[in-house]
């Protein structure tokens, strides 16, 4: 007979199931990434580090481009962040340094922190940059995913304090300005496990997981809303003018913008339980209004939770940026299973959701049911918060470094 230790020490035992949306994420793989290359400068810094790498033809700081991380689990990498920038889709840091800009990554000592204070630590890279830079060109500075939101609050509190931050564009790259979603299923499916294993659910209920999600679940008996975290951030957005008003205000988004979906439809069956400790366990899409129930959760005994998910919008297809949530989660489920023996198996039919919406990424309109598949294309550009912006041709990984989207980034940089 298994018990609740057994189970414990299995999820415990195996790495925790990380849902990061950084430029540094490795969803799914089973090896760490090879070593970064060596860095110019190391700064430590108030809560994080940068890592520094100097342009080809630079011996010192002369054009630096700052680059602050995403959400994540723990301390900032720097060899899953210069292997996201620079070894997949588009090498990002080598196509910089050939420009002759130096390359400065922000890292933060806990990525699960709140972006309030992970703003400390890139308005810290901010002031260094400028202090050590060589020359009078002004910085470019932002961040992927929850990067580009805590540059922008750095940014704009760094105005309303009237200090000059010597930054002439700020850049975001499928950042949730308008906020990001993660299913009520999933949410609900790490809460129940807290009981064996809480990292999953630490990881939900961190203080940035509750900031940028338009919906969180606090706890399996909860209701989904917008956090009281959330709504404090947003007030503090609203403090210091929402953006930074001097530089030019750049944005990437990895959905697409013709409002073209990714195929995923609501209420449907994205992680089936079929080991024998946890059949029963349906995760599924939001469903459309008036039904409610997200998913089932069963898991040792034979009890069966309702997830019950009212007021959310269906954004698990919409256009945006994809995160394979549901994947990350059966592959996790799946491996221990093997390694352990234990009836943890499922099957995976939809791996990923939307994430951060297109019209979230360029700031057009709020996540709401009516909004969420607007033709962007079609719009005024003048309904963007930003000055210029690019959506992806289709719906992408979010964060995933195109050609494309770099391209288009590069070749608006100043001289």
């Amino acid at each position: 007979m298994i018990n609740k230790q057994q189970i414990a020490r299995a999820l415990s035992a195996a790495p925790p199931v990380v849902l990061s949306s950084s430029a540094s994420s490795r969803a799914g793989a089973t090896t760490t990434a090879p070593p970064a290359e060596d860095w110019s400068d190391r700064w430590p810094l108030p809560g994080g580090t940068a890592w520094v790498y100097y342009g080809e033809r630079n011996q010192t700081l002369t054009r630096p481009v700052l680059l602050a991380d995403g959400f994540g689990s723990g301390a900032s990498d720097i060899d899953e962040l210069y292997d996201g920038l620079e070894r997949r889709a588009f090498p990002l840091i080598s196509e910089l340094r050939r420009r002759d800009r130096d390359v400065v990554i922000i890292g933060y000592d806990d990525r699960g922190a709140s972006i309030l204070d992970n703003a400390q630590t890139a308005t810290a890279a901010i002031h260094r940059a400028a202090a050590e830079r060589a020359g009078g060109s002004r910085l470019l500075a932002g961040g992927f995913s929850m990067g580009g939101l805590v540059t922008r609050y750095a940014l704009a509190r760094m105005e309303t304090q009237r200090i000059d931050h010597q930054v002439g564009v700020f850049f975001s790259w499928d950042t949730p300005h308008r906020g990001a979603y993660v299913p009520i299923s999933l949410q609900a499916f790490a809460h129940h496990i807290n009981a064996y294993d809480s990292r999953f659910s630490d990881l939900f209920n961190s203080p940035a997981a509750r900031q940028l999600l338009a919906w969180h679940l606090p706890g399996t008996d909860g209701v989904p809303g917008v956090d009281p975290l959330r709504t404090q951030f947003l007030r503090e957005l609203e403090s210091v003018g929402e953006w930074p008003r001097i530089p030019r205000l750049l944005a990437v988004a990895d959905g697409a913008g013709n409002g073209a979906g990714n195929g995923t439809g609501a209420g449907e069956s994205a992680l089936l339980g079929t080991g024998d400790l946890i059949t029963g366990t349906d995760l599924r899409t939001q469903p459309k209004a008036p039904e409610t129930l997200a998913g089932l959760i069963r898991l040792l005994t034979p009890d069966v939770i309702e997830v019950q998910a009212p007021g959310v919008p269906c954004v698990d297809g919409a256009p945006g940026g994809i995160l394979t949530g549901f994947k990350i989660l059966a592959d996790a489920l799946n491996a221990i299973a093997e390694a352990t023996g234990l009836g943890l198996d499922v099957d995976n039919p939809i791996a990923g959701h939307c994430f951060v919406p297109s019209i979230s990424a360029v700031s057009v309109r709020d996540v709401t049911e009516a909004d969420l598949y607007t033709d962007i294309d079609a719009l005024s550009p003048d309904e963007s918060d930003f000055d210029d912006f690019l959506c992806a041709s289709d719906n992408r990984g979010h964060t995933e470094i195109t050609e494309e989207g770099a391209t288009w980034l590069l070749d608006r940089l100043p001289d």
